[in-house]
């Protein structure tokens, strides 16, 4: 490692940007290339023009029938706050991705358009159009990256999270994958679990951002740090209660479920609340571990499975009736597992002609041929869409998309929790929504 033992004052102006707070807006979360294509369409007058961009994805992940739409409160959130400072457009400027007479074009830049898309928990699938944007194509187009950050993220987790949910059967899940992704997707991966069914997160910042119940105990650390497990065990029911969480193999399983059984009769308790295994062949032990606290009389103690468990390992431990209560979920969760990315693409689909016409654009790319022109979406229930008598009987429609933002303002808001319900609602009926009409 170098250092330098320069004064700050000279260290360059470059320097000296690195050491200051990141940005204050969402400005800069962005590719170069939309500032080089907003330069460009102010010299050509293209800016002023009207434009509407889509945001799909081309496809589903193998072995997946469809995904969960996640990040759309995010996304109006970003898009309010999308503002170019002083010093960020000076620093564009002073880089050359600006040209100097477009200065105040970004001092003033506002996004005034029309955002159109699917509620936050909405079920999306190959080529659904989750979010429509509408305004100038200056407005526009500089949103594309923030955009798909955002959704691309929060999507992924969301829809591995609902595939989990839907294997877990009625157990509980809880997410514990702070330690295995960047410190704020953590917080937005914890939310998006838990919009997509898990109960709880062991990520105390989402706890407290956005009010979601969060769990955790001890880990091996504090039963190594002891002089024993009876110690450990000790001291964390006399802290937490009975009714607390231990964790039972850091040395052998059968030992430590008795011991925890008996530092719970200490307290007056046939058992602690739950125990947890962290390690081991699960099914094997999980079944054990229920006949061994039967046993010793806690047949109310639950319990806790964790161990890089991801949807197919779950579905196979619930299908072999598996006496666990609870999944602990962390890797296999906030990296999207099979599908990091559902590959969201935020595409021009129309455009003003200089007759003052909209006009549908789409590329012709091998494997990226796009039809062009706007989407409107609905859906009907799958036994109306595939009903054979009477031919002339109503068909029931319903609109997919919400109006997101009108004229620059909010229209949409929903809590998680009203976020949570949307989603679980339709995770209880999948098998009854049909694909998109468009």
């Amino acid at each position: 490692m170098t250092t330098t033992n320069l004064p700050i004052s000279e260290l360059g102006h470059s320097r000296l940007r690195a050491l200051v707070a990141p940005s204050p807006t969402p400005a800069l979360h962005t590719d170069r290339y939309e500032i080089t294509m907003l330069n460009a369409a102010l010299g050509d007058g293209t800016a002023a023009r009207r434009a509407v961009f889509e945001v799909f994805s081309r496809f589903l992940p193998a072995g997946r029938a469809f995904g969960v739409v996640a990040g759309i409160e995010r996304v109006i959130d970003a898009v309010l706050a999308y503002r170019f400072t002083p010093e960020q457009v000076d620093w564009l400027i002073e880089r050359h991705v600006l040209s100097p007479q477009y200065r105040d074009e970004l001092l003033n830049f506002a996004f005034r358009g029309t955002v159109v898309g699917y509620p936050e928990g909405e079920l999306y699938f190959a080529h659904s159009p989750v979010l429509r944007v509408e305004g100038t194509f200056g407005e526009c187009v500089v949103l594309e990256t923030l955009l798909l950050s955002i959704l691309n993220h929060d999507t992924a987790i969301a829809s591995t999270a609902a595939q989990m949910y839907l294997s877990a059967q009625g157990r509980g899940l809880i997410e514990m994958g702070s330690r295995r992704t960047h410190e704020e997707s953590a917080v937005h991966a914890a939310r998006v679990a838990y919009l997509a069914g898990f109960d709880s997160t062991s990520n105390l910042e989402a706890g407290w951002r956005f009010d979601i119940p969060t769990a955790g105990t001890v880990g091996h650390a504090a039963v190594l740090a002891h002089e024993s497990e009876l110690d450990c065990f000790i001291t964390q029911v006399e802290v937490l209660g009975v009714d607390t969480t231990l964790l039972v193999d850091t040395y052998d399983i059968r030992e430590g479920i008795r011991t925890a059984v008996k530092v719970a009769n200490q307290f007056g308790a046939n058992g602690p609340g739950a125990i947890r295994i962290d390690s081991g062949d699960l099914l094997d032990e999980s079944r054990a571990s229920r006949e061994l606290l039967d046993s010793l009389g806690a047949t109310a103690t639950k319990i806790v499975a964790t161990g890089d468990l991801d949807e197919s390992r779950i579905a196979h431990l619930v299908a072999h009736d598996a006496p666990i209560d609870r999944f602990g979920v962390g890797t296999r969760l906030v990296t999207g597992e099979n599908c990091p990315s559902p590959g969201f693409v935020y595409k021009l689909v129309a455009i003003e002609r200089e007759s003052g016409e909209m006009s549908p654009v789409a590329k012709l790319s091998v494997n990226k041929r796009g039809s062009g022109g706007t989407t409107f979406v609905r859906r009907t229930p799958r036994e109306q869409l595939f009903k054979s008598e009477p031919l002339d009987a109503p068909t029931t429609w319903t609109n997919v998309q919400v109006p997101l933002m009108v004229n620059g303002h909010r229209e949409y808001s929903a809590t998680i929790n009203d976020a949570r319900r949307h989603c679980l609602d339709r995770l209880s009926r999948v098998s009854e929504i049909a694909p998109e009409v468009s």
